[in-house]
């Protein structure tokens, strides 16, 4: 999880990506943020995230985004 939390601190600087809970309801993180993230992500955790997975519930928190990248390594 403080991977997780280092990549999105790298890509939202200032922000309490620790505790905020809505990361896209807020419009912190953006479309292009998304793409940075899902490459980050995939990269540093050996996942591949699927369009399906690119839905607002698994990129609202950091908790959310370590749920998924769980399942999916569950998965792989």
């Amino acid at each position: 999880m403080n991977e997780l939390i280092e990549i999105l601190e790298e890509l939202l600087p200032g922000e309490d990506v620790e505790n905020c809970t809505t990361l896209i309801d807020d419009h912190i993180l953006d479309s292009f943020g998304i793409l940075s993230l899902v490459s980050e992500i995939e990269d540093a955790f050996e996942v591949e995230i699927s369009p399906a997975e690119l839905i607002p519930d698994n990129f609202n928190s950091a908790s959310a985004l370590w749920d998924m990248i769980t399942r999916l390594k569950e998965d792989n």
